[in-house]
């Protein structure tokens, strides 16, 4: 692809993305309730001028900006819910309701976003095409809000869809590009195991739902171990197990939820029966029944090449080859795969962690936070990336 001259980001939008940044941070709202972020985001783009606005569902947001000569369509994509966390944080703009977070970064991904748009409409008559900008709600909840918006009708004659997340796990002044699978597949599986309770003293006169489930989740661990291809990527992990009441009764059920992570379509597709078989022929063993049941989640963020050689360009033309950082995949999940449905795109991570700044905190974490210089980088990344696409 032809070089563009790349764009500079001024000290001024900086700031503003940053003000943007903190008082969403300060007033979160969870998946599904963004009503107030929602308006703010509205008005904000209001006043930038030059966009066609509109709101798909009841809490996200679009506007267009349809550029001066005609050209290709590209859409950018940034979340805005927060998640159920009470944060820990000392700084001035902690969060203001009560066990609300910004614990992953939305907000840093919307206010990006709003000085790209603040930007790009004053760039109309350079804009081949048209750029959509999408402020999408509910990221962390399942179904997600991404297939709500594209079942909206956001996508159509949408050409090229691009995004990125803020990534504390990256240092500050990094890039992360990835072909190809980049987050997998978030499934869950439910499971309850039906034993006969009793006495702890005469556990032969029960079914032990809590021996049993033990064996469920350890036998689980085979399927990844010994059923599937060693070179392909698949996690099983059991994050809730719920039994019991006392230290002397034997529990009459007991209740097992978890993740299942995957890149693979067959092998995703595979997995509920082979749970279900070891589920199965462990409570039979035992005398014990079972509950069983499986939801497909996102599907996995699968970055489309062409898109992502003219990210990896970007990085390289407006920040050169050390910020560019050619990352592994990961199995994390992420709804930002409901465009890739729809158009070539492509996810990206903007390195927002800083040691010597005590900024280590894992996302989801109650004390995470970013290094706010990483925002500018962001910024930076998307109205350059958007030249390019729509030169």
């Amino acid at each position: 692809m032809t070089s563009v001259d790349m764009i500079e980001i001024t000290d001024e939008v900086k700031e503003d993305v940053i003000r943007w940044r903190r008082y969403l941070h300060q007033n979160p709202e969870l998946s599904f309730q963004e009503e107030q972020t929602a308006q703010f985001v509205y008005d904000t783009l209001k006043s930038f001028g030059n966009l066609e606005l509109s709101r798909p569902t009841k809490t996200s947001v679009m506007a267009r900006l349809i550029g001066d000569q005609p050209g290709k369509v590209l859409a950018i994509r940034a979340d805005m819910d927060a998640l159920p966390i009470e944060e820990e944080n000392t700084f001035e703009f902690v969060s203001k309701n009560p066990g609300v977070m910004h614990a992953c970064g939305h907000d840093g991904h919307t206010a990006m976003l709003l000085g790209t748009a603040k930007i790009l409409t004053q760039m109309k008559d350079r804009i081949k095409g048209e750029v959509r900008f999408f402020f999408q709600h509910g990221e962390e909840l399942f179904p997600g809000g991404g297939s709500e918006m594209v079942a909206a009708g956001v996508m159509e004659g949408v050409d090229f869809v691009i995004g990125a997340h803020l990534w504390s796990p990256l240092a500050k002044g990094k890039v992360g590009i990835k072909y190809g699978a980049m987050m997998a597949s978030p499934d869950t599986f439910y499971i309850t195991v039906k034993g006969k309770g009793g006495h702890a003293a005469l556990p032969h006169q029960t079914v032990d739902s809590i021996a049993v489930a033990a064996q469920v989740v350890t036998n689980l661990q085979y399927i990844v171990s010994r059923n599937t291809d060693p070179l392909e990527p698949l996690v099983i992990t059991v994050g809730k197990f719920v039994g019991g009441t006392t230290h002397n009764v034997i529990p009459g059920s007991v209740e097992i939820q978890g993740t299942v992570r995957s890149f693979d379509k067959k092998l995703r597709e595979s997995v509920p029966a082979l749970m279900e078989r070891v589920i199965k022929g462990i409570t039979e063993a035992h005398g014990a029944t079972y509950d069983f049941r499986f939801d497909f989640g996102y599907a996995p963020v699968i970055n489309h090449e062409e898109v992502t050689r003219v990210l990896e360009e970007t990085v390289l033309e407006a920040f050169g080859e050390d910020t560019l950082e050619l990352i592994p995949a990961n199995m994390g999940g992420e709804d930002f795969s409901a465009f890739q449905q729809a158009a070539p795109g492509a996810f990206f991570y903007v390195g927002a962690g800083n040691a010597e700044k005590g900024i280590t905190y894992p996302h989801h974490h109650a004390r995470f936070t970013i290094d706010e210089d990483a925002l500018k980088i962001g910024v930076k990344m998307f109205v350059n990336s958007t030249l390019k696409f729509l030169k």
